[in-house]
C-alpha cells in the first residue's frame, strides 16, 4: 500500500487556500493511496462557466472525478511508514458513513447549481446593465450639449425679440413724432381754411358791393344815355324850334311883305308899319333869345350835371377796377397758396398714409415674427421638457438598476458569507477509503482554509466554491461598477 500526499498552495482574492482530497481504492499496484491537493476556485468569469463536480485545477497536481471514480496524481512525496501503517490500518476496516448527510447534499448541490446559473445570469445582466449605464451617460451628455445649444438658441432669440421691440418702440415714436406734425399741419390747414373762408366771403362781400356799384353804374351809365338822349332831343328841339321860328320868321316876314303890300294899297290910313314889324320883329327876336338863352342855360346846367355825374362815375368807376384788380391779385395769390396748401396736405396725406402702411406692415411683421419666435420658443420647450422627461425616464431606470445592482451585491455578499460559514463548519474533517491513483468504491473530500469544498460518491461527484472565487468575482464586479 502507498500513500501518496499532495499539498499546494494557491493565493486568491482574500489569501492563500488549501484543501485536501481523501479517497479510496484499488490502484494500479493493488494498494490503497492517499492524495491530497490544493483546492482551486470554480471558474465564473469572462463569460465561461465551469459545471460543478466536472473538473478541478489545482497549483501542483489536476484531480477529476466520474461517477465515483477518481483518479489523482501530484507532485508531493511518500509519507512516514507510521502514518502509512494508521491509514493501511484504517483502510482494512470498513468505513461507515452517515447517510443522513446525502439528501442534504444533494439539495445543497442543486442550490449551487441554481445558484450558479444565477450568479452567471447576474453577471450578464450587470455587463448589460454596464453597456445600457454607458449608453444612458452618452445620451446624458448628449442632452446636455442640447440643453446648452437651446440656451444658446433662447438667447439668440431673445435679443433679436428685444431688437424688434425696439424697432417697434422706434415705430412708435415715429408715430407720435408724425401724429405731432400731423396734428401740426391739419391746424394749419384749418388756419388757412378759415382765411380761405374769410377770403371767401371778403370776395362774396366784395362781389356784393360791385354787383350793387355795377348796378349804380348801370343806373348811372342808363340815366347818362338817357340825359344825352334828352340832350339830343332838346338840342333837336332846339333846332326844330330854331327852323320853326326861322320858318315862322320867313312867315312873318312874308305876311309883312304882303301886308306891306296891301298896306301900300290902303293909303286912306298912316300906319307905321315899320315900326311895327320892328317891334314885332323885337319881340320874337327877343322870345326866341330869351328862349335860346333858357334853353342853353338848361343844357348847360344839365351838361355840367351829366359832366359831374360822369366824372364821379368814371371815378369810381375807376375805383371799382382798381380794386377789382386788387381783389381779383388776391383771389389769385389766395388761390395759388391754396393750391400749394392742397398739394403739400395731399403730399403730408400721402406720407402719413405711407407711414402708416409701412408702420402695419413693420408692426405686422413684428407681430408674425413674435409669433414665430413665440411658437419656436414653446416648440423647444416642449422637446426640452420632452428630453427632461427622458432623462428622468432614464435616472429612474438608473436608478431602479442601481438599486438592483445593490441588491444582487447584498444577496451575494450574504450567500458568500453564508458559503464561508459552511466552509468554516466543514473545515478540519475528511474521510478517505481505498487507494491507488483510481478508486472504485467512493471518493469523499472536504476543503479546509475557505478554498473549496467537494465530495464524490458512487452515484457521481460534487464541487462547491467557496471564499476565493466568490470573493474575486465579486471584487471584478466592484471595479467595474
Amino acid at each position: 500500500m502507498s500513500v501518496q500526499v499532495k499539498s499546494s498552495t494557491r493565493t486568491s482574492g482574500r489569501g492563500p487556500s488549501s484543501s485536501i482530497r481523501l479517497g479510496t481504492g484499488v490502484g494500479r499496484s493493488g494498494f490503497s493511496s492517499l492524495s491530497m491537493g490544493t483546492a482551486n476556485r470554480m471558474g465564473l468569469g469572462s463569460g465561461r462557466r465551469s459545471m460543478i463536480g466536472s473538473s478541478y485545477r489545482s497549483g501542483s497536481g489536476y484531480t477529476g472525478s466520474l461517477m465515483g471514480q477518481g483518479f489523482g496524481y501530484g507532485s508531493g512525496g511518500n509519507i512516514t511508514s507510521a502514518t502509512a501503517a494508521m491509514l493501511a490500518a484504517a483502510s482494512t476496516q470498513k468505513i461507515e458513513i452517515d447517510r443522513s448527510v446525502l439528501p442534504v447534499r444533494a439539495q445543497e448541490k442543486e442550490q449551487i447549481k441554481t445558484l450558479n446559473n444565477r450568479f452567471a445570469s447576474l453577471i450578464d445582466k450587470v455587463r448589460y446593465l454596464e453597456q445600457h449605464n454607458k449608453v444612458l451617460d452618452a445620451q446624458w451628455r448628449t442632452l446636455q450639449e442640447r440643453s446648452t445649444a437651446t440656451s444658446n438658441v433662447d438667447a439668440m432669440f431673445e435679443a433679436y425679440i428685444n431688437g424688434l421691440k425696439n424697432q417697434l418702440e422706434g415705430l412708435g415714436t415715429d408715430k407720435l413724432r408724425l401724429n405731432g406734425e400731423l396734428q401740426q399741419m391739419q391746424a394749419l390747414v384749418e388756419d388757412f381754411k378759415v382765411k380761405y373762408e374769410q377770403e371767401i366771403t371778403n370776395r362774396t362781400q366784395v362781389e356784393n358791393e360791385f354787383v350793387v356799384v355795377k348796378k349804380d353804374v348801370d343806373d348811372a351809365y342808363l340815366a347818362k344815355v338817357e340825359l344825352e338822349a334828352k340832350l339830343e332831343g332838346l338840342q333837336d328841339e332846339i333846332n326844330f324850334l330854331k327852323e320853326v321860328f326861322s320858318e315862322e320868321l320867313r312867315q312873318l316876314e312874308a305876311q309883312i311883305r304882303d301886308t306891306s303890300l296891301y298896306v301900300e294899297v290902303d293909303t286912306r290910313r298912316n300906319l307905321d308899319i315899320n315900326g311895327l314889324i320892328a317891334d314885332v320883329r323885337a319881340q320874337y327876336d327877343a322870345i326866341a333869345a330869351k328862349s335860346r338863352a333858357d334853353a342853353e342855360d338848361f343844357y348847360k346846367v344839365k351838361f355840367a350835371d351829366l359832366t359831374s355825374m360822369t366824372g364821379k362815375t368814371d371815378d369810381e368807376m375807376r375805383l371799382m377796377k382798381g380794386e377789382m384788380n386788387d381783389l381779383n391779385r388776391q383771389i389769385q395769390r389766395i388761390n395759388a397758396e391754396i393750391a400749394a396748401l392742397k398739394k403739400q396736405r395731399a403730399q403730408l396725406e400721402a406720407a402719413i398714409a405711407d407711414a402708416e402702411g409701412r408702420g402695419e406692415v413693420d408692426i405686422r411683421e413684428a407681430k408674425e415674427t413674435i409669433a414665430r419666435l413665440e411658437n419656436d420658443l414653446q416648440l423647444a420647450k416642449q422637446e426640452m421638457a420632452k428630453h427632461v422627461r427622458e432623462y428622468q425616464e432614464l435616472m429612474n431606470v438608473k436608478l431602479a438598476l442601481d438599486i438592483e445592482i445593490a441588491t444582487y451585491r447584498k444577496l451575494l455578499e450574504g450567500e458568500e458569507c453564508r458559503l464561508n460559514n459552511i466552509s468554516i463548519a466543514s473545515s478540519g474533517l475528511g474521510v478517505g477509503g481505498g487507494g491507488g491513483g483510481i478508486g472504485g468504491a467512493g471518493l469523499l473530500g472536504f476543503s479546509t482554509g475557505g478554498g473549496s469544498m467537494s465530495y464524490s460518491t458512487s452515484g457521481g461527484s460534487m464541487s462547491l466554491a467557496s471564499t476565493g472565487a466568490m470573493q474575486l468575482e465579486s471584487s471584478s464586479m466592484k471595479r467595474s461598477f
